[in-house]
């Protein structure tokens, strides 16, 4: 789950987004302040309205999602009359890999297939970046995570070749100053394999 709170641009809503949706099939439901967002009848996220008169948000953006956040978001829940459980995935979904191997793509020309070590697991990512390559440190958007974008990454597989991720660009990341050439987002060695990466 990612928060999104900007009380100068959309006003004093706090925006969950669980999963990605349609937006021609979304259907709303309201609990007093907190709607239910569903994509045929997947839940997709939720808007909390008036959302300073239950939480103190500070910032403008992406907001932390930590246990305290989850606990106080199930007490608004309870305050609203909504019983919905709110399972949240607290593991990091930006981290720090390292690609182990890489071998050309037996059915695509510009795609490479990666092994990537990611501290507790190694991965097979399949990756489009022409700068890709074994012995580098690089940032992995782990299966379940939603990029700046909106895109959620999700295990898929490319052209015979499972896929469990993706390599980040700057551009991806949604990084400042990021180059517009094509091409991952290479670390340098200060970086530890598995840590959290924080943009």
């Amino acid at each position: 789950m990612q928060a999104f709170y900007n009380k100068q641009g959309i006003g004093d809503v706090l925006l969950l987004a669980i999963k990605q949706g349609d937006r021609h099939s979304i259907k709303e439901e309201r609990f007093g302040d907190v709607v239910r967002i569903t994509d045929k009848d997947e839940l997709v996220g939720y808007n909390i309205f008036r959302a300073s008169e239950y939480l103190k948000i500070t910032t403008a953006g992406k907001v932390q999602v930590d246990e305290e956040f989850v606990g106080k978001i199930r007490d608004i829940f309870r305050q609203n009359n909504l019983e919905d459980a709110l399972d949240v995935d607290l593991t990091p979904k930006f981290v720090v890999g390292f690609v182990k191997e890489k071998e050309k793509h037996s059915n695509a020309d510009k795609l490479s297939v990666c092994q990537v070590d990611l501290g507790d697991e190694t991965v097979q990512i399949v990756c489009g970046a022409p700068n890709v390559d074994a012995g580098q440190k690089v940032v992995v958007a782990k299966v379940g995570a939603i990029m700046p974008s909106g895109l959620e990454i999700k295990a898929g597989n490319l052209r015979g070749e499972d896929s469990f991720g993706m390599i980040c660009s700057q551009k991806e990341l949604g990084l400042p100053n990021a180059p517009e050439e094509k091409g991952i987002y290479v670390l340098d060695d200060s970086y530890k394999v598995g840590q959290v990466f924080e943009s």
